[in-house]
């Protein structure tokens, strides 16, 4: 589905979702580089030595000069659901100001095109997450960058126990009709589906809209790939391991600033 070779820098290396984002833009044929945080280059694992990567901490703006120049697009994945005030770990420093530091980096650096990975406002959903969520949205529009926003619902690895709760929110957000109404866009998605539909979302030559949710990220994976989600298929990856067998199982969700037990 990629037109070219694209040049994609994902913010969150070593992280769960950043990990699984990267490895599905390899299986779509794009050149992908990755920043790590400081001291977290050994949870790349084995993406490592599929990516280019470089260390750089989203928390300070100096670190980021430079690191998005010549690329097509950045892909801002890092935030938290989970906030600790007493560390002045609040909702807005971890969800709003990262976004505002990499936004300002791909003005600097001349790398018009942001994609940002925001979340879907639900009753499990924090409201103070989603409140700093919406004004980074608002920061990446105001500073002229052509945003793409996915506000993705909660993900998570297939075959790990969850919850009943939510194991209910994804079988009731799948069959219709319950599925067209809001269930279809707030339950929880596997993350290969959720980082497939991220990266054919994000090569696309014209992003049809500018805000997608769960429905559209669903509809850009197949059935097939739905029920067989780490056989990758693509020509530039055959007679090679599939980059989503490759992440670590226990890859940490979220990436947090260093000092933060998050």
């Amino acid at each position: 589905m990629a037109t070219g070779r694209q040049r994609i820098l994902v913010t969150g290396g070593g992280t769960f979702l950043g990990d699984y984002i990267a490895a599905a833009l390899l299986a779509e044929g794009a050149e992908v580089s990755m920043l790590v945080r400081p001291g977290a280059e050994d949870k790349l694992g084995p993406l490592a030595q599929r990516v280019r990567w470089r260390t750089a901490d989203v928390w300070n703006p100096a670190s980021l000069h430079g690191q998005a120049r010549g690329q097509n697009t950045v892909i801002h994945t890092v935030g938290s659901l989970r906030a600790d005030p007493a560390q002045g770990l609040n909702h807005y420093w971890l969800n709003f100001v990262s976004a505002r530091n990499v936004a300002n980096m791909c003005v600097t650096d001349g790398c018009s095109h942001l994609v940002f990975l925001s979340g879907v406002r639900a009753p499990w959903v924090p409201g103070p997450y989603i409140r700093a969520k919406r004004e980074a949205e608002a920061y990446i529009g105001r500073v002229g960058l052509k945003g793409t926003i996915i506000r993705a619902p909660v993900a998570y690895v297939r075959g790990q126990p969850r919850h009943p709760f939510f194991w209910l929110m994804t079988f009731l957000g799948s069959v219709p009709p319950i599925s067209w109404f809001m269930f279809g866009k707030i339950a929880p998605l596997p993350i290969d589906i959720l980082a497939r539909g991220v990266a054919r979302i994000t090569l696309e030559p014209e992003p049809g809209k500018k805000v997608y949710y769960r429905r559209d990220l669903r509809r850009r994976v197949t059935n097939a790939e739905a029920m067989s989600p780490y056989t990758i298929s693509e020509t530039s990856l055959r007679q090679q391991p599939s980059p989503l067998d490759l992440l670590d199982d226990d890859t940490p969700f979220g990436w947090s600033p260093p000092g933060s037990d998050l």
